[in-house]
Formats: structure tokens, sequence, C-alpha cells
């Protein structure tokens, strides 16, 4: 369920009127939230969306919260109050962006808000890892510590999506230059040679043809026919992906692709042992940090099962058994956190996997690589050789008949 912003007025046991802002899920959520703190809730209600005109506008990147992150615990760890911290931090940041967002944050906090309150306020920069932990580590005063582990995690995880970016670079670029190439020769290439053949009314071989064919078909609407049947399809499964339905069948259909879901299950195991590795190292209890992973998840197969697995294991089971019966993660990996269970380290356990599926991801993309570049290269000399040859086999066949006489 998406986090939406509420506005909210109540009154303190002394009977003194406070309205502000939260982040939750529902009205229900922060209503409770608001008991927590013993205030008496009077209006609750959902703050409308606002309408922005952005030309130009920064966008917050997972490097800057990481560097923001790390200089936050250091400044935290040489004792300066949360309040100077922010306040530095604020006018120092070059993200204007950011710096705004953490001015919002000192603000919330200068008031009397926790850090974690103020920082779930904005669920855009900070998702709902980063301010459990912080709540975690505000409630066991090792605030820095949390923070390095956060930023250290954020790291680990951009590691991977850079590896994969530039992995998909050198294909894409391939296939550009293929269809770029195969465009220049359709549109521009074959329709002068195809208006010599008809100069000089030679039959034409069945390949030359074919190609003279889709080239017209090209020149027509059928080239526009082709971008609105790609843009189409795009958008609709844009759209289809908005629905339960469609991300849960086309993230199980992403599973079982060869290569590609191999990729994203190392990807999937990763990512759920170093979250619930680093929130139990952080003292989140372990229902909770299973809610924050499936989250935070990626794949609606595998936030389904971890659900699951959280439902089980709030009934009294393992981890391991209820992980074991959804069949979405490997067998080593249930072995070894069965075993990090049954000797009381299950969080250097979890840690310890995603170390190892942080080298599996890396291989995975490696052989992801190394199967795109020759199918690619196959496929552009195929098509363009199949369309040179077709355009020179009238030429022979003249060239024959010259020869003949």
């Amino acid at each position: 369920m998406a986090t939406s912003v509420f506005t909210w007025e109540g009154k303190t046991r002394q009977g003194a009127v406070q309205k502000g802002e939260l982040a939750a899920n529902n009205k229900e959520e922060v209503i409770a939230l608001l008991r927590k703190q013993n205030i008496l809730p009077i209006n609750v209600a959902a703050k409308p969306k606002e309408i922005k005109f952005k030309f130009g506008g920064q966008k917050v990147s997972d490097k800057d919260i990481v560097i923001l992150t790390r200089q936050l615990a250091t400044m935290i760890d040489a004792g300066l109050p949360l309040v100077q911290c922010l306040d530095i931090l604020g006018g120092q940041t070059e993200n204007k962006a950011l710096a705004k967002i953490v001015g919002q944050v000192r603000s919330d906090v200068e008031s009397g808000a926790t850090f974690a309150d103020a920082l779930k306020k904005h669920p855009k920069v900070f998702d709902n890892l980063y301010f459990n932990m912080v709540a975690a580590g505000e409630a066991g005063g090792i605030l820095d510590t949390i923070l390095q582990r956060l930023a250290a995690y954020m790291e680990k995880f951009a590691k991977i999506k850079r590896q994969i970016k530039s992995a998909m670079i050198y294909p894409s670029v391939i296939l550009f230059v293929a269809v770029a190439v195969v465009g220049l020769l359709m549109v521009v290439v074959v329709p002068m040679l195809a208006g010599m053949f008809t100069e000089m009314g030679q039959a034409l071989p069945w390949p030359t043809r074919i190609v003279i064919g889709v080239s017209n078909f090209l020149k027509g609407w059928g080239g526009l026919f082709i971008v609105l049947v790609i843009v189409g399809s795009f958008v609709g499964l844009k759209q289809f992906r908005k629905t339960e339905k469609g991300l849960t069948i086309t993230d199980a259909i992403a599973l079982k692709m060869p290569v590609v879901g191999t990729l994203i299950q190392r990807v999937s195991v990763a990512k759920f042992t170093r979250t619930l590795g680093t929130l139990l190292t952080s003292g989140v209890p372990i229902l909770e940090g299973l809610l924050i992973v499936s989250r935070t998840a990626g794949n609606k197969i595998v936030e389904n099962a971890v659900l699951a697995t959280r439902q089980s294991v709030s009934e009294g089971k393992t981890l391991a058994e209820p992980l074991a019966r959804e069949k979405v993660f490997p067998a080593m990996v249930v072995q070894m956190i069965s075993v990090g269970e049954a000797t009381g380290a299950l969080d250097n356990m979890l840690n310890k996997i995603a170390d190892f599926y942080d080298e599996e991801v890396d291989s995975a993309v490696a052989a992801l690589t190394s199967m795109m570049e020759p199918v690619l290269m196959i496929f552009l000399g195929t098509t363009v050789g199949f369309v040179i040859v077709a355009m020179y086999m009238p030429i022979f066949q003249m060239g024959g008949l010259a020869a003949g006489k």
C-alpha cells in the first residue's frame, strides 16, 4: 500500500491543541501514531496533492542520500546535536531539492518531532527501510551506528544497480545501430536499387521481392504503424502493471525467463537477505522487518512470498520453514537461514548470504552480457547480409545473362 501524507489536529493531555502532518498508509495508522504520542485526534484528513510546475528541477539520487547519511553519522558520532547537524548539512548540500528537504526535517525535529517521524514525511526520498532503521537507532541510542549501516547498505545496492546499467549499455548501443542501419538500407538504399530494377524490366528473385515489399511497407504507413504498435505496447504494459493482477503476472513471467530470470532471482535474494539482516542487526523486530522487506522487494512474487512467510512467523513458525514452502528462494539460502536460526546468529547469516549473492549477481550480469552480445551481432549480420545479397542478386543475374550472350 502506498504511503500518503495526512494532516492532523489533536489535543494533548494538558488540553493544548496541536497540528501537524504525518506520512502513513491510512487514516487509522495516523490515529494510532497520535495516540502513542498521548495526543487525542480531533481531525485527520488526507493532504491534498499539490500541483507543481517544475522546470529542470533537481532529482535526489542514491549517491546524494548516501553522502548525507555518512556525513550525518560522522557528526552525531562527534557529539554534535541532531538539529545542529541538520542545519549544517542543509547549508552545505549542493543538491537544492535535498537541501530543502533537510531544512524541513530540521524544522520538524526542532518543533519536537522525532527524527524518524520527520523523515517519514518525505517517502519519495527516505523509504520505509530508512525511517524504520532511524526509529530503531533513536530508540536504542545508536543512531550514528545505524546511519553508518544504512550508508553501507545503500552503497552495496547502488553498486549492483550500476553493474546492471553498465552491462546493458553495450547491447543497447548494438541494437540501436542495428535498427538504424537496417532502417537506412530499407528507406534509402533499397528504393534506389528497386527503381533501377523496374526500369530494366527484369524478373526479380523472391528474396529481392521480399526486401522491396518490406521497404515499400516501411516507406508508407507501415513505419508509423510499427512505431504506434511499439509505443502502444509499452504504454499498455505500463498500465497493466499498475493493476495487482498485471504486476503479479508480469513479475512471474520475468522470474521464469532464461538468464534474465536468474539475474532477477539473485538480486531479490541479495536484497531480501541484506535488508532483513541489516534490520535485525539494528534491533528491528523480525515481523516488522519482514513487512519492510516485502515493501522494498521490487518483485510482486517475492513480495507475496515474504508476506506469506511473515504470516507463518507470526503464528510461531521458524523463518526457514515457510520460505522453503514458497519455492521462491534457492534451497541453499533456506538451509543457511535455518542454520542461522538454530545458532541464534540469524542476522550474521543473512549478511553472509547477501555477500555471497552479491558475487552471484556479478556472474549473472556477466552471463546476460555474454549472451546478448553474440545474439545481437548475429541479428545485425544476418539482417544486413540478407538485404545486401537480395539486392545484388538481380545484378548478378544481369551479369550472367551478359556473359551468356
